[in-house]
């Protein structure tokens, strides 16, 4: 989600985490109360601050998880999440995508467009 979307979509937010905890995520850090931040990443020559939603740890991997809500910005969205999975790559991490009902063909064609179609979204 962009930064927008956020303050819209809390409780799918919240839903999100919560699905995470039960499956056995650790040291979940979110953009929302209660919970730590993630690290920000600054794009070169510009002020636009990329954050994943969500940050999280199970048996020693680092996952990173992007919540996939339709959105009016659909090209910020794709350059965030081609950003995340460039970065979890070279870092050996694991980038997911969390998308709910009314959401999977946004999801999907959103996948197709930038080629990831590898990327099997949590479907909560």
């Amino acid at each position: 989600m962009t930064h927008l979307d956020i303050a819209e979509n809390k409780a799918f937010l919240e839903k999100s985490i919560h699905h995470l905890e039960a499956t056995g995520f650790e040291e979940i850090k979110a953009d929302m109360d209660g919970y730590e931040t993630p690290k920000s990443f600054l794009k070169k020559g510009s002020d636009i601050k990329i954050t994943p939603d969500i940050v999280a740890l199970k048996n020693g991997m680092k996952y990173f998880f992007e919540i996939s809500l339709k959105s009016e910005n659909p090209l910020m969205l794709k350059s965030k999440w081609l950003f995340l999975d460039t970065l979890s790559r070279m870092r050996s991490n694991r980038f997911r995508i969390i998308t709910t009902k009314g959401h999977y063909k946004f999801t999907d064609s959103m996948l197709e467009d930038i080629n990831l179609t590898n990327k099997e979204p949590i479907r909560i």
